[in-house]
């Protein structure tokens, strides 16, 4: 399948941001949105507390809601919590698993994101999987290997382009305004697409491979027409509409 017949999928992580006011932004990019209706799609993962406000907003619109992170059972005695279940109960159509943020912070293993991703499809979501290498790890030569683990471990079996997107982040490039090289981005893209081919036959030439780290409007139309870039994972950039509006359109147009 050429990069082409892929359809972009520009999706904005709001981490630990956002307020009901926040709402502003998000009509902002609804509105902005439509003009990409027949180039791409369109996701922002809100924090929780704002996912069923966002997805009433959003209804019948151009762009999706997503969470940031869930919980691989769907119930329980979890305190401070959220459910697949949860989420598509409050209008979330995809969320983010194993996040390079919550790998260090919250510890978080390759099995755990598996399960997490393995939640997400029985709860009808889509599941954005994060890989990525640190700087020392990248420094050693061990870019590959590092995500070639990741990709066996944290994928589920019988994934497909319907609920699976696999996202690239090197964690040295997340809101440090480093980026890689295009041949840098190149090689892992392709190396991901390799191996999801291998692993899940054709269907694994239609899963998306979005590149995330420091992309802004400046830079958006070089990192994002890389050969098995499908589109962007945006973090600081997605919070105004001005910004990621004006990533898809360099990215898009």
């Amino acid at each position: 399948m050429a990069d082409d017949e892929r359809r972009p999928l520009v999706a904005g992580n709001w981490k630990m941001n956002g307020l009901e006011s926040s709402a502003a932004e998000l009509r902002a990019i609804i509105a902005g949105a439509g003009r990409f209706s027949n180039k791409a799609d369109f996701l922002v993962c809100p924090p929780f507390t704002l996912i069923a406000g966002f997805a009433a907003l959003a209804k019948g619109s151009e762009v999706r809601i997503g969470g940031q992170n869930c919980h691989a059972e769907p119930s329980g005695a979890f305190t401070g919590e959220i459910s697949a279940e949860m989420l598509e109960d409050a209008g979330a159509k995809a969320v983010i698993v194993g996040h390079s943020e919550r790998r260090m912070y919250q510890r978080e293993r390759d099995e755990d994101v598996r399960a997490k991703a393995l939640a997400a499809h029985r709860a009808g979501l889509m599941a954005i999987v994060c890989v990525g290498e640190t700087q020392e790890q990248r420094e050693s030569g061990a870019t590959l290997r590092v995500i070639g683990h990741q990709l066996t471990g944290s994928l589920p079996d019988k994934a497909s382009a319907a609920n699976l997107v696999v996202a690239y982040e090197p964690v040295w490039a997340i809101g440090t305004g480093l980026t890689p090289t295009t041949g840098d981005i190149a090689e892992v893209h392709n190396f991901i697409r390799e191996r999801l081919v291998s692993r899940f036959g054709h269907g694994g030439e239609g899963i998306r491979i979005l590149y995330g780290g420091s992309v802004k409007p400046s830079n958006a139309k070089e990192l994002l027409s890389v050969r098995n870039v499908d589109g962007g994972l945006i973090g600081g950039a997605s919070l105004k509409a001005s910004d990621f509006l004006g990533i898809a359109a360099a990215a898009l147009e």
